[in-house]
């Protein structure tokens, strides 16, 4: 199956027509993306958009053979013109097949916002599923005899990240599966920050123009298994860290803070950080990270290790001198070495996040210059092990490594 991405763009392309925005202040050349549509073996065109048969001939293809043109989702504004030769565009019903005289079958996927999917099956076998922009899949179940998985994804990777996951839960995108990312909008600058959001979610771009094969093999993104996040304070860590397992299912939530009685503002915190979760998120509100360390399963978001390192001086008494001098340091630094060859030894994929202290004033009392040093030792520890480390500044995300 041959496909050959038209466009790569939202609706109504990026840079948006009269948005000042930075992102469209800088979608130039090969930044700039037309509205997203895909070509398939020639015979099949998903999405029509302004100058397609241009696009077509720049791209080294011709819309001459094509025998079917599927909208996906509704278009506002004026109506596109359809190049001359080409067959009526019309919108699928939900669970319609078709089949082409070119031996591709075709059939419409619901979403759960307006819009249509469309799977196609090539006549070799090779399955394709393409996406609106701002849907997911509705309705996706695990099945008894389920088939294999799609052998590319079209989808609205940046915008709607849990239709990537619904997909993986099922069984219905693979290691295997080349995801492309499509309808890019202005939410995310283009260039090496795209990439590396993309790649997180074991997703890519490509250029308008671009023609692939699928099931061809070609190394997909390498997505990091342990990633530290780090920055002062409301910088976008959590956002970040919450952003890079979106694309995943059953993600753990490991919240370290716990719960504050009669502290509206900390339960407002914690409030704004549950809405922000999928849904099919499972949260651990606890401190004893090595034994999920240590066991198998989905991958873990730890939010954050500087307060799980406030309940582990509590434990030892940590924030007396006399305590601390008796016994206190030494006990604090074995829990810490126990948590940092945990993240060593897990074969589990984990985020973590944490805050940097140390870049301020020098704090007045003993007891808090004690837990700013103690987290210092315990980010570099932790950073040691991980492959991926970022620093968020101005809820911008700078890779240190990786």
């Amino acid at each position: 199956m041959e496909l050959t991405l038209l466009g790569t763009g939202a609706p109504d392309g990026l840079p948006r027509p009269a948005c000042p925005c930075a992102v469209c202040a800088a979608a130039r050349g090969p930044h700039a993306r037309a509205a997203t549509a895909l070509l398939v073996d020639g015979v099949q065109l998903l999405d029509l958009t302004p100058g397609a048969a241009l696009a077509a001939a720049r791209a080294g293809q011709t819309l001459g053979g094509v025998r079917q043109v599927l909208l996906s989702h509704p278009h506002d504004g004026p109506s596109v013109e359809l190049p001359p030769g080409l067959p009526s565009a019309g919108r699928a019903a939900d669970g319609r097949v078709l089949t082409l005289l070119s031996g591709h079958r075709v059939r419409a996927v619901p979403m759960d916002a307006p819009g249509t999917g469309y799977e196609v099956t090539a006549p070799d076998g090779e399955r394709l599923l393409y996406l609106p922009p701002g849907g997911a899949p509705a309705g996706v179940e695990p099945e008894r005899d389920p088939p294999p998985p799609y052998d590319v994804v079209v989808a609205d990777v940046v915008g709607r990240p849990d239709a990537v996951a619904r997909l993986r839960a099922v069984g219905a995108a693979g290691p295997a599966t080349d995801i492309v990312a499509a309808h890019l909008g202005h939410d995310v600058p283009q260039g090496p920050e795209l990439e590396r959001r993309l790649a997180a979610a074991g997703a890519r771009a490509v250029p308008d123009g671009t023609t692939f094969t699928a099931g061809a093999y070609r190394p997909g993104p390498e997505v990091p298994r342990r990633t530290l996040v780090t920055g002062g304070a409301r910088s976008g860590k959590s956002v970040e860290a919450e952003r890079r397992l979106a694309a995943f299912p059953g993600v753990v939530y490991v919240a370290t803070g716990g719960g504050r009685d009669g502290d509206p503002e900390w339960a407002e915190r914690v409030r704004a950080h549950r809405d922000r979760r999928p849904a099919s998120w499972l949260t651990r509100e606890t401190c004893d990270l090595v034994p999920l360390l240590a066991d198998d399963g989905p991958p873990l978001l730890i939010d954050c290790l500087s307060l799980w390192l406030t309940d582990a001086m509590d434990r030892v008494d940590a924030w007396d001198d006399a305590a601390w001098d008796g016994g206190g340091r030494k006990a604090l630094h074995a829990r810490t070495a126990e948590l940092v060859e945990g993240v060593r030894a897990t074969r589990r994929t984990v985020v973590a996040v944490t805050n940097e202290v140390g870049s301020g004033v020098v704090p007045a009392t003993a007891s808090v210059r004690r837990y700013r040093d103690e987290l210092g030792r315990l980010n570099a520890a932790f950073a040691a092990e991980c492959e991926h480390l970022l620093l968020v500044v101005a809820g911008q995300a700078l890779p240190l490594r990786g």
